[in-house]
C-alpha cells in the first residue's frame, strides 16, 4: 500500500500486524497460513491477533491526531498481560528488555513498543489518516507531522477532494 521504507527496529513487527489488513480491498492476510507463520501465530491465535492489531491500530492514528477507528480494547490493558523481564548481559553489562515466555506475538509487540518508547521511535509509528486506509507507516519527515501512508495515493486523492469541495 505505500512507498515508505518500514519502520525501524521492533515497529517493523508492529507496522506489519496492523498492516495485515487492507482495508480497501476488505482482505484480511490473518486469514492466510503465510502471514500467520510470517507473525508466528497460531490458527487460534487469530483473534487475540486481531484484537491486539486494532488497539494498535487505534493507538496509531492517535499519534497522528486521529480519533480511535472503532471501540477496541485499550492497548495499554493489552499490553499489560505481556510479561517481560530485564536481560542483562553477563559479559557486557548491557540491558535490553525481553518477553519472559520467547514467542507470544503479544510479547514481541510488548518489546517492540518498550524499545520504542525508550529510543523516542515510538510515536513516530502512525496510521494514514485516510478513513478507507489507515495503513500503518513510521513518520520519516522533519517535523513528524506526516498524515498519509502513501503521498502519491493517499494524499493525493484528500488533496484533489479538498480542492473539488471548494467548487468554482
Amino acid at each position: 500500500m505505500s512507498e515508505r521504507s518500514a519502520a525501524p527496529g521492533g515497529l517493523a513487527l508492529v507496522e506489519s500486524l496492523v498492516n495485515t489488513l487492507d482495508l480497501e480491498a476488505g482482505t484480511d492476510a490473518l486469514d492466510t497460513p503465510e502471514a500467520r507463520v510470517r507473525l508466528g501465530i497460531t490458527e487460534d491465535g487469530v483473534a487475540e491477533a486481531r484484537e491486539l492489531r486494532e488497539s494498535l491500530r487505534a493507538a496509531l492514528l492517535a499519534h497522528a491526531g486521529h480519533p480511535p477507528h472503532r471501540a477496541v480494547t485499550p492497548l495499554g490493558t493489552l499490553l499489560a498481560r505481556a510479561p517481560l523481564y530485564v536481560a542483562v548481559d553477563d559479559h557486557d553489562g548491557s540491558a535490553r528488555l525481553a518477553p519472559a515466555v520467547q514467542g507470544p506475538l503479544l510479547s514481541r509487540v510488548a518489546t517492540a513498543v518498550a524499545e520504542a518508547l525508550v529510543a523516542g521511535t515510538w510515536t513516530r509509528l502512525k496510521a494514514c489518516e485516510s478513513e478507507t486506509c489507515h495503513w500503518a507507516y513510521y513518520d520519516r519527515s522533519p517535523a513528524g507531522r506526516g498524515r498519509w501512508c502513501s503521498m502519491q495515493l493517499c494524499g493525493a486523492r484528500a488533496k484533489m477532494r479538498r480542492y473539488r469541495a471548494k467548487g468554482p
